[in-house]
Formats: structure tokens, sequence, C-alpha cells
């Protein structure tokens, strides 16, 4: 059930020509492509033009798979891309092509320029989020069915995790267990820390060997389809003591205040705020230091940030994470995350793991 461009994508992207004052525009963004057209190649160019007529761009490696993979639009096979592009811009008469500024490299900027004097190449950032911020019925169809797939995984192997055991053998086996179970990878480098290295937000799997009273942190999330999951959750070995299990629960209530802010209309700073205020009360605010969420779907980090900068507002359909966290350098960390789906109303929670402190072993 791989999500398809469907005609109302391009339209969509067409509708803001005008304001953004180009007439063709320029994808080197792969997960963009793959949004639009359906393609998943790993190299490849989208070129929408005045003649509102798509034109996807792959070389000989990808001209099959293009071919069953996407649908309503023109393949052209290019053997050389400033080549390619060049000649297509003179049959297009384009003479302001927008691009994403994040993407296209200084060297391929420089080279088209070079050979298309006669156009203006508009770089366009903030303007293009827009398009996957809202996600469709599809697209979270592909999001629950891998959370499920992570959470099956991660399930499986609660018993193996006990004191002994190296962080590296818990990341690894539960990397295979997804893969077995249908995902096609993992969201991003699993984090798996205990104890002292529970408190880096992004340590990476060592050699550390659990003990008993540590905090073990999960941060996890499978590929389906394209679409990532993202999910947190912090076990404790063996015991946990009365000071971490306060600071736990301190952390599940923002988790859930958070979560409970999330509507659609909603200013992201102000779902921010609710759980940075909770854990603040608390004197934990200085240990709090990142943002509370971000936006999930074809890349792990996506707009909307929920965070004391964002000046976007939630709407109904956009996909976040939530998970605030405390970290004590050189002792613990606890996060709690989990991913939704924002409504009108009360958010869906597209993750599935339980977030009750949980002692394992």
């Amino acid at each position: 059930m791989t999500p398809r461009r469907s005609s109302a994508r391009i339209e969509r992207l067409l509708s803001r020509f005008g304001q953004w004052g180009i007439d063709a525009f320029l994808f080197f963004d792969l997960n963009n492509i793959r949004y639009m057209t359906g393609f998943s190649g790993s190299d490849g160019i989208l070129l929408i033009g005045p003649d509102e007529r798509p034109r996807l761009l792959v070389d000989g490696r990808y001209v099959t798979q293009a071919k069953g993979e996407t649908r309503g639009l023109e393949l052209v096979r290019m053997t050389d891309k400033v080549e390619t592009l060049t000649s297509l811009l003179a049959d297009l008469q384009a003479r302001v092509v927008g691009f994403e500024e994040a993407v296209l490299s200084v060297q391929l900027h420089r080279l088209l320029k070079a050979k298309n004097r006669r156009v203006k190449f508009k770089p366009l950032s903030s303007e293009i989020d827009f398009l996957r911020a809202r996600k469709s019925n599809r697209e979270i169809a592909c999001i629950r069915k891998a959370a499920d797939i992570a959470a099956g995984a991660l399930q499986s192997i609660l018993p193996i995790i006990k004191p002994g055991i190296c962080e590296r053998d818990i990341a690894l086996e539960l990397e295979y267990r997804m893969r077995k179970e249908g995902a096609e990878g993992v969201s991003f480098d699993t984090i798996v820390a205990s104890g002292p290295n529970a408190a880096l937000p992004h340590a990476r799997p060592g050699s550390r060997k659990l003990a008993a009273g540590d905090a073990l942190v999960i941060d996890y999330g499978a590929v389906y389809n394209g679409y990532r999951s993202d999910e947190t959750c912090t076990f404790f070995i063996g015991r946990v003591e009365s000071a971490l299990k306060a600071v736990y629960g301190l952390v599940k209530e923002a988790h859930d205040r958070a979560i409970e802010a999330a509507v659609d209309g909603r200013p992201c700073k102000e779902v921010d705020r609710v759980a940075r205020e909770i854990i603040s009360k608390e004197g934990w605010g200085d240990h709090f230091g990142h943002g509370t969420g971000h936006g999930v779907g074809l890349e792990i980090h996506e707009v909307p940030a929920i965070s004391v900068k964002s000046e976007r507002r939630l709407e109904k359909g956009m996909v976040v994470t939530i998970e605030p966290g405390i970290y004590l350098p050189g002792k613990w960390g606890i996060r709690i995350e989990d991913t939704i789906r924002v409504t009108s109303g009360k958010a869906e929670i597209l993750t599935k793991m339980p977030k009750e402190l949980t002692v394992l072993a």
C-alpha cells in the first residue's frame, strides 16, 4: 500500500507558483520526489513546469523501477543531469525556476546557472514545508504499521534485557527483529543507553553491560513503505530507586499533558511550554535541553518542530513526536516518547509500547 502521487499533490504545488513568483520547480530531495511521484530510487530529479506536466529524470539504473512505481508523468532518461535539464528548461521556456535551497549542491547550482543564463534559479526553503506536513490516511496507515512492527520487536526482546547484557547486543537484536517482522530498515541509528550513558540524548550503543539499578533508554523506530516510526521507552533494570521513580513520574506527566495539548490550531511553542513548565517547576528545567518533539514521516525529522522557537501551529493530520526528558550527566537519563496524529480533539497515539514505569529482570 505504498502511497502514490495524486494529482492533488501536484495541484497544491502549482497553486503556489504565482505566490512564489516562479513558473517551474526542480525537486532534488529524494523524499519530496517520492512523496510527489512514488519513485523510491536513490537518484533522480523531478521537474514540474509551466505546462503542469511532471517530468521525472532518472538514469539507466532506475528506468524499470520508475516505470513500475509511478504513473501520470513523463519519464525522462538522462545521461548528464545538467545537459538534460538545460534541454528541458529550454523547451519549456522556463524563466524563473524554484529549487530546494537546502538540497541543491553549490557545484550543481553553479553548473546549471552557467548553462542556463536566461533562467533565474530561485531558492526556496520554508515555502515548501507545507507539502508533507499534513499526512493522508494512507500515510498514517504506513506510520501506524511501522510503529506496530517496531513495538512487536521490542516486546519480543524484553526477556533478554537483564544485567550483564551489553547495549550493542540489545540494539542488534532489536534491529534484527524489526527487519524480520517486515521493516524496510530502521528509522535512525537505534539508541540503547544505560546508566550514565542514558544522560546522552543521542548516545550510541556500546559495550557497556547493564547493571542492576540502571535506567535504560531505548529510542528506536522502523520503516514501512518509506514511512518512519519513532518511540522511546525508559526501563529500569532489577530495581528502581525512589528518587528515579519520582523523576520518571514527572517526565510521564509532562509527556501526557503535552499530548493533551497537541490539538489542531495550538501553537507548537505552547505544547512545548506545557511539558517544559511541568519539568521546570520541580527544579529540573536545566536538565531538559531539547525540544519537546518534531514531525515524522518520510524523514525522521520533519516540520513542525515542537519547540520554544517554533512559529508554526499544529494542524489536523500532522504527525509529531512528544518526547520530554530529564538527564543528569554522569548518572542517568529518562525520556518518554510517543508519536501522535493531531486531530481536532484528542490526539491519536500511533506508537504502541505502554509508558507506565517498568522494571525488567
